[in-house]
């Protein structure tokens, strides 16, 4: 199914539109026939917008699987004149923009360990200057979402107009759950951000396994993201790399079909109605809260006031600890998690100190 440069182009933008948007493909491209079977079967699903493949693979430490290079790229592009659907590879550097435009990639994406650093993003922003080719950026390993803005800039900068964000979670150390902590408030704000711009979740690299890939999906999709890209291989197991996180482009199939795909919003009057009476409530409980909240800071600062007259200093650690433990308790009998009152209790606490420390040095 080979199509022209110009109907690929117009293929694409179809694509970039298109709500859900699915990508899918391995982690690595390992041979022609790998490559080739998985775009196959892939396309038989149906559920697939565009094919993925590393040929360049960012490791963290020397000797692992670096990707197979530049002689890849035919490969892509026969996936591409077989299926006719738009491929997308990752690039890091400008030698590698300029090999994969020469052979056709209709789609580049920028991982995560080039986002981290601002002189690469610039070294492929640079390369893609005059180019009309759409963009996806990985948010940078650490969580830094002024990395992430910068790294849209830099890209938005050198002329590039369809650019889209993929959240593929963050490092984050003592983390079992996840290969990658999703850290879901940083990618909702990334999104509040930039409403604009498309935003696909990664659940293959949150997950690291693929028995909670779906559960991971599932999430984003709730969180209104734009679309999923899932890396699948046709013999996950003995994959080259990140084998623990594909599956057979036929168990993809399966997931997409079984994710409950809900909508942001619903042309119904007494939906809207319905929803307009429960915000209000939340509106008028924010407002206790907040109330609340300034009420609490007045007390602080009269604490501050006693603390400094007695040369006290602020941080009180047994009283902190009593204060979390105590709220841990409450927290679970009105089935708050203790992550929540962890990050809520840490928040209100920095805050009382702030007010606390401009008392002590008034």
């Amino acid at each position: 199914m080979q199509q022209t440069s110009t109907t690929m182009r117009e293929t694409v933008n179809q694509v970039w539109k298109k709500r859900p948007i699915i990508i899918s493909g391995p982690c690595s491209a390992e041979t022609e026939e790998q490559v080739l079977e998985t775009a196959t079967r892939l396309a038989k699903t149906g559920r697939v917008d565009m094919l993925r493949a590393g040929i360049w693979k960012p490791r963290t430490r020397p000797g692992s699987f670096e990707g197979i290079g530049t002689k890849g790229l035919p490969w892509m592009q026969q996936a591409k004149k077989i299926t006719g659907l738009p491929v997308t590879v990752e690039v890091a550097t400008a030698k590698q923009v300029e090999d994969a435009l020469t052979f056709d990639v209709d789609v580049l994406w920028i991982g995560a360990r080039t986002t981290v650093n601002p002189f690469s993003v610039q070294e492929v922003a640079d390369a893609l200057r005059g180019v009309d080719v759409p963009v996806l950026i990985k948010n940078p390993i650490n969580p830094d979402l002024e990395l992430w803005t910068g790294a849209v800039e830099r890209v938005a900068k050198a002329g590039i107009k369809q650019i889209g964000l993929i959240h593929r979670g963050f490092s984050s150390y003592g983390n079992t759950e996840y290969r990658n902590a999703p850290m879901w408030h940083l990618a909702i704000e990334m999104k509040r951000r930039n409403p604009e711009l498309l935003m696909i979740n990664d659940p293959s690299h949150i997950s690291g396994r693929r028995d909670i890939l779906l559960d991971v999906a599932q999430k984003a999709i709730d969180l209104d993201m734009d679309g999923l890209i899932i890396e699948s291989h046709i013999d996950p197991d003995k994959a080259w790399s990140d084998a623990k996180q594909q599956v057979t482009p036929e168990r993809l199939g399966e997931m997409i079909g079984q994710i409950v795909w809900r909508k942001e919003d619903i042309n119904s009057e007494e939906y809207h109605a319905a929803l307009e009476k429960l915000r209000q409530q939340i509106n008028h409980l924010d407002d206790e809260l907040m109330q609340i909240l300034g009420q609490r800071m007045k007390v602080a600062e009269k604490i501050g006031e006693y603390k400094k007259n007695n040369n006290i200093t602020i941080l009180q650690t047994n009283r902190w600890n009593e204060i979390l433990e105590r709220a841990f308790q409450k927290g679970e009998k009105l089935n708050l998690s203790k992550e929540f009152i962890t990050k809520y209790f840490d928040a209100v606490h920095m805050e009382s100190i702030n007010h606390q420390n401009k008392i002590m040095n008034s």
